[in-house]
């Protein structure tokens, strides 16, 4: 289960949002609740202090966002563990920066401030367990959202007749290959390399999905997984994604090179 898919989307911009919404709601958690004798404060003094647990809230979630990043970019996908294991760091990083706020800033360091013991388990979890799940809600919804843009977003590669077909990002498909009455799609999943045969014949395609370029009589590639040009012997390749090289006859040639200047510039 903790290695199935989680919705996960890695937008800077969605996950300043919810930063944002988590120093609201620590500020608004905090006003009623009254927790850390919060009681005992003037309004003035709320409005002063209280906003600051909010605000250093929010700096905790986005200092942990290189982690998010470095994790994703580790796992290459975001299973149900890895999103565990970033709420539980920013639970922690949470933990230091509130009980710092509250020792040097509300209380001034004073003697008779509450135990890190106490602090731990009288305030602050049970405060995370109220204010958290407004977080995984944020993410996990931004994550669906992200999930169904994308699928939305998905081109189809299709087979003749009832045969199967293959649905894929356009970012995603490296190259098409002709292979008698097939197509060998070549894709990235993951991180890795794959294939899919599917019944169709290459000029069918061609029309399909006029994104393509037609490179040789039995290649189409996708110019946004161009590398390098390579040369030898009179003849022209390029090169692709994953080491990939697909031969460029002199039909095609001025074309692929027109298309791939578009897509690097």
């Amino acid at each position: 289960m903790l290695k199935q898919h989680y919705p996960f989307d890695p937008s800077i911009k969605h996950h300043v949002l919810i930063a944002l919404g988590l120093a609201v709601w620590v500020f608004v958690f905090l006003f009623f609740t009254e927790p850390l004798d919060v009681g005992q404060l003037y309004l003035n003094e709320k409005l002063t202090y209280l906003p600051l647990y909010g605000l250093f809230g929010s700096i905790c979630y986005l200092i942990c966002l290189p982690f998010q990043h470095w994790l994703f970019k580790k796992v290459g996908q975001w299973p149900v563990w890895a999103e565990l294991t970033f709420i539980s760091f920013v639970i922690i990083i949470g933990f230091m920066a509130t009980r710092l706020v509250y020792y040097y800033l509300v209380v001034d360091s004073d003697p008779y401030a509450y135990t890190i013991s106490y602090f731990a388990t009288a305030i602050y979890l049970p405060a995370a367990l109220t204010v958290f799940p407004i977080v995984a809600i944020g993410r996990w919804s931004f994550g669906k959202y992200k999930e169904k843009r994308l699928e939305n977003d998905k081109i189809e590669i299709k087979g003749t007749g009832n045969y199967e077909s293959l649905r894929l990002q356009l970012n995603d498909l490296i190259c098409i290959q002709s292979s008698d009455n097939y197509v060998e799609v070549t894709f990235n999943e993951g991180g890795n390399l794959k294939t899919q045969l599917i019944r169709n014949k290459l000029t069918a395609v061609e029309e399909q999905r006029p994104e393509l370029i037609r490179t040789h009589r039995s290649f189409l590639i996708n110019a946004y997984h161009f590398r390098q040009w390579k040369t030898g012997n009179r003849k022209v390749n390029v090169m692709l994604t994953g080491d990939l090289e697909v031969p460029v006859s002199k039909t095609y040639q001025a074309a692929v090179e027109t298309a791939v200047n578009s897509t690097t510039e």
